[in-house]
């Protein structure tokens, strides 16, 4: 049997030697359906290491210096979110295969990767598209990957004293945050950090932003959620006269008095969601809602 020629980008967690299963599995099944295959150069290397893979047997690529029909992430979310830093504007459809634990975003079971890859071939499929939010620092945008599926974090460094974060919002005076930091996340990103410290879940697709204090000075201050059009600018001072930026967990040291302004980017991640798959059922299950735990 013939198949359309598609190219495959391949991404992975260079740490989860015990999976090798799974990667002999999307191999196999992409071989088998003619796939060109490109691979992520410290993946490869890790891979010809593990003996998953011979010398010549797919092309390899840097950085973001690739052209795919779609791009595969192995391993977790944290995985699935810096494949989406390396896709950037080509937004490239994110196919998630779930070799972590929770996997809101990887989606896809190690149990059903060449199920996976038939249904892609079959056009069997939908794309989610997940807004991000650009960061920029004193008008310029961020070397590297400036845009977050995630959140942002703004977060004081090691045992300093909490920061002061003044926060506007389209101009507009909002309030000056007294904590250990402040995370503004996407709808994707409202079951992640921001969850743990006390926010809501946002629905994906939603057309919103989140603000979340970490460990605020004062129990008044509550998340709070703000269309995806509000422009933040945020303005940190510090006792350590410096302050860390996490972008999806890439996190940089900055000096205080640095203005950060957050925005929606102007592209999307494409993240490929199986046919059948509900969002409110794997809410449940992830959740485990209405699981008796005694």
């Amino acid at each position: 049997m013939s198949f359309k020629p598609l190219r495959f980008a391949l991404f992975g967690n260079v740490y989860q030697r015990h999976k090798r299963d799974v990667v002999k599995q999307l191999l196999a099944s992409l071989h088998d359906h003619g796939a060109q295959i490109l691979i992520d150069d410290e993946y490869y290397s890790f891979l010809k290491d593990s003996a998953l893979i011979e010398g010549g047997e797919a092309d390899t690529f840097v950085g973001s210096d690739f052209e795919a029909d779609f791009a595969v992430s192995m391993g977790g979310d944290g995985t699935l979110l810096k494949t989406a830093s390396r896709v950037g504007a080509k937004q490239t459809p994110i196919v998630g295969i779930n070799m972590g634990r929770l996997g809101f975003l990887a989606d896809v079971g190690a149990d059903d990767v060449s199920t996976a890859i038939a249904a892609l071939y079959r056009d069997d499929f939908s794309v989610e598209d997940r807004a991000l939010i650009k960061v920029e620092t004193n008008g310029e945008p961020i070397e590297g990957c400036p845009c977050a599926l995630n959140d942002v974090a703004i977060l004081k460094r090691d045992s300093a004293s909490m920061i002061s974060i003044r926060t506007n919002i389209n101009g507009e005076y909002l309030t000056t945050y007294q904590a250990d930091g402040l995370i503004v996340s996407t709808p994707t990103g409202s079951t992640a950090y921001s969850l743990s410290n006390g926010g809501p879940i946002i629905v994906p697709r939603t057309g919103v932003m989140l603000i979340t204090a970490v460990a605020p000075h004062s129990l008044n201050v509550r998340p709070i959620v703000l269309p995806d059009t509000a422009q933040i600018e945020l303005t940190v001072s510090s006792r350590s006269h410096t302050f860390l930026v996490a972008i999806d967990g890439r996190s940089g040291k900055m000096p205080e008095g640095t203005t950060l302004r957050l925005m929606r980017a102007p592209y999307v991640a494409r993240v490929v969601k199986r046919s059948g798959a509900r969002y409110f059922a794997t809410l449940r299950e992830k959740m485990m809602w209405g699981a008796d735990v005694r």
